[in-house]
């Protein structure tokens, strides 16, 4: 099963990642934490990246594109699976996903969308903010970041939706109820 994890910042989808990846034995790919990964094991991508971080620049899409390639093509996530938790973030590093899993002869199963209004996600992030102490997360930094959210990824579940493999999930309740809407809509239940 390859999965694409979809919703705005605090909709839950770290949480649900984790879970789906023990449920079903998924191999979890961050973005972010493969750039880290391909960094400190001194891959030629790595070097690049760290190159480009380093001058506190950010990483092209290309770049991840190819250190993803790199993930995508290990035997474990050809043989168990994947769930990509943070990517894609706009349509053009979608296209960019579509046409590389063609050349790996995959394709997404399931794009599952956690749905979570505005209001409810500021709620979320101000109270993770204050738990964690974290003063850059007042409600007007979260709201920008709702909004770009909004402007820049929101429109890649529509891709997805036209391939029919999105699955709208709404991301309210407890974090089991979430769980079990998601395992059923990928048909697990």
């Amino acid at each position: 099963m390859r999965i694409v994890l979809l919703g705005p910042p605090g909709s839950g989808k770290g949480t649900q990642a984790a879970r789906l990846v023990e449920r079903f034995q998924l191999i979890h790919i961050s973005t972010g934490d493969m750039l880290r990964a391909a960094v400190a094991a001194n891959t030629p991508l790595g070097q690049e990246a760290k190159s480009v971080m380093e001058r506190g620049e950010l990483v092209s899409d290309e770049l991840v594109l190819g250190i993803l390639e790199e993930r995508l093509s290990q035997p474990d996530a050809l043989k168990q699976g994947f769930i990509l938790d943070g990517f894609p973030r706009n349509l053009k590093q979608a296209e960019m996903l579509d046409a590389l899993l063609q050349k790996l002869d995959q394709q997404i199963d399931h794009a599952v969308l956690l749905e979570v209004d505005a209001d409810e996600i500021v709620k979320r992030l101000a109270g993770r903010a204050e738990q964690e102490g974290r003063a850059d997360d007042n409600e007007d930094t979260i709201r920008k970041r709702l909004q770009v959210y909004e402007e820049q990824t929101a429109p890649v579940a529509g891709l997805f939706e036209q391939k029919g493999v999105l699955d709208r999930i709404p991301g309210v309740g407890s974090v089991d109820a979430i769980f079990q809407r998601i395992v059923k809509a990928l048909g697990a239940d």
